[in-house]
């Protein structure tokens, strides 16, 4: 039995307990400026005007918040003392640099967060060491650029939040290492491009958050990347158009928003190749007009209010396809007059008149000419401008920002546009000439569309005072030069349009006034060559388009200027080789389009300068009839498809260095299946592709696949050595020679067989 004091040590233990050497540390360490919460664990030093992270604070602390505070920097391993960290909020702490190593030691930290700060890059190695963070807030910064390799390190992170930065521009593999995150928020920076491998690397990514930034199209190529995607946001954004070649193929997607951007028309097949989707929401757009929709066979709702939808007779196959395809829509009939208002979905198809023919089209203009469309979100009849100047024959719309004055027969442009305008279409006008100063007070603008103006000159300072400016539209003019001061007031200028003008010469000396140039289109012009000293300005050019044109040289060092050039097409033109050394200097190219040049024959390291970066290469249509061993040599594993289709090649040697194509296309090539072919078809026999490549000659042989005809190559020399070589020797016991057991058992499954 217990002694006395034995008892009173009993009863005093609670006492002392938390008085152990862990549990001591944290009841005497707590920083003057922070308040601690020992039993839980956390540590709050919030609007103290701290200038760097507090010392003293206890070890175990898991949740550390000091938002509101003016840190400023956060050096190397700044939390080291704290391996038991799990939240960590940085939230408002003026943060302009993290540096590499920032949290190294924190291998528990689950959530940290950095939004609302004043961070405009990321070091490469900034957030090593956090290996099980799962959610990382970086909005309401300012951030202008990801490099790629910056996320590396955070493979447990499952929500990544970048919304309300300033991107402009995703590079491919941006996100690399996220191979956990299910949601990615994009959304309220200023992106206007993504790279097609932007998203690649993100097998788990389900949501995807988009919605206000400057996408002018659908890029679909780069979301096609993150085929696990089932929500899609991509509202507020200037869509004008979305068809089936922007190349959206997203197998698992239920949920598109498409609302709120400048949707004019739709194509049936935009979204053929999503087959799961469940919502489309399309509000807010300017749709007047409505297909029915091709491929999303379980659609099941269709939003569409805020569209100005015309219900006359061409809206009735979409009534029908909505009955019959039992999909939910909304939205209200814009016009005819007898129906404005009615809600679409109460609508029967016999309700919608179908006058003569041409009747509709007056019917509708005559309501055009007497009230503008509202735009969404006005109350009824007030018109679309009111509360803001707009030219007397225009549509500005204030919810969209867009103003046009398409196809209204100008011969000179117009001024008094709202301020606040970031797309103006003057396209299908007349007036030969942009003077200076031609567009004042748009200083917001970000999209302008000059087509179809017969356009014979931008005189000096026509684009001043365009800051923001980031499209150009000079498509389909007479354009046969431009100035750098015809372009100086456009300094973020990034996509310049100038296909089907008479550029004879490449405009080099523009390109100097816009250091921000991304892609160039020069498509079906009269360029004849290019020469050194060409794209002196091109040096932030990632894409450039020379299709169609009549260039029969690329000078070598013509393209060096632009280092960081990623897309080259040079198809539709005259060359007679491979501008091979021209490829000197351009370590970034990911895709050369050589289709359609009398390229006649490819020599021995054709595409040795590009090797290591080049993923896709197109030769189809280029009159090839002989292509040596050693053409594809430097083509290393990042070759992805190989386009070689309609050419002449009878032969074609083996390709073994390029072991990881996804794509090639060998068809319509008149090949010889003879010997010299065996190399290929022993190549093609290792592929688990289809290539398309058919036997011509010799006629026992004609229509045969090259890669199946194995009898065509049987008498070969050596091919049936190594046939034999491949087939081992049978062994006692084998199923190829039965032993005397097994010779019995298959005479008695033979007697039972036939009932002897």
């Amino acid at each position: 039995m217990a002694g006395p004091q034995s008892l009173s040590l009993v009863l005093l233990l609670p006492l002392l307990l938390p008085l152990g050497p862990n549990r001591c540390a944290v009841a005497q360490r707590c920083p003057q400026a922070c308040v601690c919460d020992n039993p839980r664990r956390h540590v709050a030093c919030r609007h103290q005007n701290l200038t760097e992270v507090p010392t003293a604070i206890p070890e175990l602390t898991q949740r550390l918040d000091l938002q509101g505070n003016m840190l400023k920097e956060i050096p190397p391993a700044a939390f080291r003392d704290l391996p038991h960290l799990t939240h960590l909020d940085l939230r408002r702490c003026q943060v302009e640099l993290v540096a590499e190593g920032a949290f190294r030691g924190l291998g528990r930290l689950l959530l940290l967060n950095l939004a609302s700060n004043r961070l405009r890059a990321l070091p490469q190695e900034a957030l090593d060491g956090l290996g099980s963070l799962q959610r990382l807030e970086l909005a309401g910064n300012l951030l202008e650029e990801l490099r790629p390799g910056t996320f590396g390190a955070l493979g447990a992170v499952t929500t990544l939040n970048l919304a309300h930065n300033a991107l402009v521009y995703l590079p491919a593999m941006a996100f690399q290492g996220l191979v956990r995150a299910r949601w990615l928020q994009l959304s309220h920076n200023a992106l206007s491009v993504l790279a097609p491998e932007a998203l690649a690397g993100l097998p788990a990514l389900r949501r995807l958050s988009l919605h206000h930034n400057e996408l002018q199209a659908l890029p679909g190529a780069a979301l096609s990347q993150a085929r696990g995607l089932a929500r899609l946001e991509l509202g507020h954004n200037p869509f004008t158009y979305t068809g089936e070649e922007d190349g959206l193929a997203l197998p698992g997607l239920r949920e598109l928003r498409l609302d709120h951007g400048a949707l004019q028309a739709l194509d049936a097949r935009a979204f053929a190749r999503c087959p799961r989707l469940h919502t489309l929401d399309l509000r807010g757009n300017q749709l007047d007009a409505l297909p029915p929709l091709q491929g999303p066979g379980q659609l099941r709702r269709l939003r569409l209010q805020g569209n100005p939808l015309w219900c006359g007779c061409r809206a009735r196959p979409l009534l029908e396809w909505l009955a019959r395809a039992r999909v939910r829509s909304d939205g209200a009939c814009w016009g005819p007059r007898r129906l404005r208002g009615e809600a679409l979905d109460a609508l029967r198809p016999s309700d919608l008149r179908c006058p003569r023919p041409g009747a509709e089209e007056e019917e509708e203009a005559e309501e055009l000419k007497a009230a503008r469309p509202r735009a969404p979100g006005d109350a009824p009849g007030e018109e679309a401008g009111a509360a803001g100047p707009c030219p007397r024959t225009c549509v500005c719309v204030p919810e969209s920002r867009h103003s046009s004055c398409e196809g209204r027969g100008l011969q000179a442009v117009p001024r008094g546009f709202p301020n606040d305008t970031q797309l103006l279409d003057l396209r299908r006008n007349r007036f030969p000439v942009v003077p200076q100063a031609a567009f004042p007070g748009l200083g917001r603008l970000v999209s302008l569309h000059l087509q179809h103006c017969g356009l014979t000159e931008l005189e000096a300072g026509a684009l001043a005072g365009l800051d923001s400016l980031i499209y150009l539209y000079l498509s389909d003019n007479r354009l046969s030069g431009l100035s750098a001061a015809a372009l100086e007031g456009a300094p973020r200028l990034g996509y310049l349009y100038l296909e089907r003008n008479r550029f004879v010469r490449m405009p080099g000396a523009a390109l100097l006034a816009l250091p921000s140039l991304f892609s160039l289109h020069l498509q079906d012009n009269a360029l004849d060559h290019l020469a050194p000293g060409d794209l002196a300005g091109g040096r932030a050019l990632r894409w450039l388009y020379l299709s169609g044109n009549r260039l029969a040289r690329v000078s070598p060092g013509a393209l060096g200027p632009a280092r960081e050039l990623e897309k080259l097409h040079l198809d539709r033109n005259q060359l007679g080789e491979v501008p091979t050394e021209a490829l000197e200097g351009l370590p970034a190219l990911l895709e050369l389009q050589l289709s359609g040049n009398p390229l006649g024959a490819l020599r021995d390291g054709a595409f040795r300068p590009v090797g290591r970066s080049l993923q896709h290469l197109f030769l189809n249509s280029s009159g090839l009839e002989q292509i040596s061993p050693g053409a594809f040599s430097g083509l290393g594993p990042r070759l992805r498809s190989l386009h070689l289709q309609k050419n002449q090649l009878q032969t074609l040697p083996a390709l073994p260095g390029l072991g990881e194509l996804e794509l090639v296309d060998l068809s319509g090539n008149p090949f010889h299946c003879d010997c010299q072919l065996l190399p290929l078809h022993r190549w093609l026999a290792g592929l688990n592709l289809r290539v398309g490549a058919t036997c011509a000659t010799p006629p026992s042989a004609r229509g045969q696949r090259v890669k199946a005809a194995a009898a065509v190559f049987e008498a070969c020399p050596g091919q049936a050595a190594r046939k034999a070589k491949r087939t081992p020797a049978p062994r006692p016991g084998a199923w190829g020679t039965p032993t005397k057991g097994r010779r019995q058992r298959a005479n008695k499954v033979g007697k039972e067989a036939t009932g002897l």
